[in-house]
This record gives C-alpha cells, sequence and structure tokens, in this order.
C-alpha cells in the first residue's frame, strides 16, 4: 500500500474494519516504550503517513490509530507497528 526510505504499510492479515492497514517503521524498535528520543522525527513519520493513507481512504468520517505495548496490550509482533482502522463505526471503550 505504501513504501518510502523509513516505512512501510500494507493490509492486515486479519482486518478488523473495512480498512485496516499496519504502517510499520522499517528501522527495528520492538514497542513504542523502547523507542529512544532520538526516534522521535520517525514516530512523527508514521503518524503523518498514517494520516496521508487515512485520507487517501477516504476515511474523513473518522479513523481510529492504535499501537499495542506489551504482551499485556496484546502485542503479538515484537516490532512497533501501528494498526490503521477505519469504514465502519468504532466503539468506545476498544478494548
Amino acid at each position: 500500500m505504501y513504501e518510502d526510505a523509513d516505512t512501510v504499510a500494507f493490509k492486515d492479515i486479519n482486518p478488523q474494519a473495512p480498512t485496516h492497514l499496519l504502517v510499520i517503521p522499517k528501522k527495528h524498535i520492538s514497542a513504542l516504550s523502547t523507542a529512544e528520543d532520538a526516534d522521535v522525527a520517525l514516530l512523527g513519520h508514521l503518524q503523518k503517513v498514517a494520516r496521508d493513507l487515512a485520507k487517501q481512504g477516504g476515511l474523513e468520517a473518522g479513523f481510529r490509530l492504535v499501537t499495542n505495548n506489551g504482551r499485556g496490550a496484546g502485542q503479538s509482533v515484537d516490532h512497533l507497528h501501528y494498526h490503521l482502522l477505519g469504514g465502519r463505526r468504532m466503539t468506545w471503550p476498544p478494548g
């Protein structure tokens, strides 16, 4: 779906919404809690990519951007990634 020098994005293999993309840094960061201050620009870039993909995907009505941090929060892959979800009404609380 998207790739640049720092980021890749593709469809989730187990989608939880009509639009469900993963936005992933190419640099290995195991979780958001292990990101360093030097990663601030990269973290912002990931959110910009998510915003742009949401716009391209027609998610004007809204979208959700989620990252799980640690096994207790549902993180199943030890590499930072954001879930971009949209195309349906999101409920709260999410878990």
